[in-house]
């Protein structure tokens, strides 16, 4: 009779426990993600089926490629929202963005003013929530100056969440960098699919790395397309990662 008083268990590919994924990109035809509104919506659903109760995307802004603007990614939203409600898909939709930090994104900050809470947010820049600013660093070289801008960003009143570290590879022979990173105030999000090694053994190797060092603050899917979504739904890897962060009890994804 006891039975009727436990915990109904989690389904084995449910990433419910995770609430709120903060990395993915799902605004269509502004970037490398979704290409369409159709897509978008397929994979919104997706995430939904896999236990997701709210989404923040996070289209990529860069000075070379993908030049997107509070404007354009916010109009992008809002006509993702849109399409959401005209179909009756229940789910909380939000956008940021995903900063590269390169010579832009610094000249920005400069010349930014401190950022700005509640209605309207900062002017300069698309937070994930308060002051959570996703930044992400080039795959080829760090930033020379990679510790100055972290801290001018914070003087600016921002918390930088530096996406997958996991897979900056330059790291993997300097291990230190990462404490030097969390010593200077960084959260890390890591990518579901690392654990997969679907960015290649080194990075799933980083992956676990950080899980065994409790450097993990957030989690995101990183979800561009249909393929990373089949990934999510049948990599057992993913689910043992998940269960194994939850219960260390190191993630923040359920603030947002």
């Amino acid at each position: 009779m006891f039975s009727l008083f436990k915990k109904k268990p989690r389904p084995a590919n449910s990433l419910e426990g995770i609430g709120c994924d903060l990395h993915s990109h799902l605004i269509p035809g502004i970037d490398d993600g979704s290409p369409d509104l159709e897509t978008s919506m397929k994979l919104i659903r997706g995430l939904i089926d896999l236990g997701y109760r709210k989404l923040i995307t996070t289209p990529h802004v860069n000075s070379d490629h993908f030049k997107n603007t509070p404007e354009i990614i916010l109009g992008g939203r809002d006509r993702v929202i849109a399409e959401l409600r005209r179909q009756g898909v229940a789910v909380e939709f939000g956008a940021a963005a995903e900063y590269l930090m390169d010579d832009g994104f610094t000249d920005k900050v400069a010349r930014s003013g401190p950022f700005v809470s509640g209605p309207g947010g900062s002017p300069a820049f698309l937070p994930l929530k308060d002051n959570l600013l996703l930044v992400e660093l080039s795959f080829v070289v760090p930033a020379i100056n990679l510790k100055q801008i972290l801290f001018d960003l914070q003087l600016k009143g921002y918390q930088p969440v530096l996406a997958h570290p996991e897979r900056y590879l330059y790291f993997a022979g300097n291990k230190g960098w990462y404490d030097q990173l969390r010593e200077s105030g960084c959260f890390f999000q890591l990518n579901l699919l690392s654990f997969t090694g679907h960015y290649g053994r080194e990075v799933r190797a980083l992956a676990e790395y950080l899980v065994k060092k409790r450097y993990v603050d957030f989690l995101g899917t990183d979800l561009h397309h249909p393929g990373h979504l089949h990934l999510l739904r049948h990599s057992p890897a993913i689910y043992k990662a998940v269960q194994q962060i939850l219960d260390l009890g190191l993630l923040k994804n359920p603030w947002l």
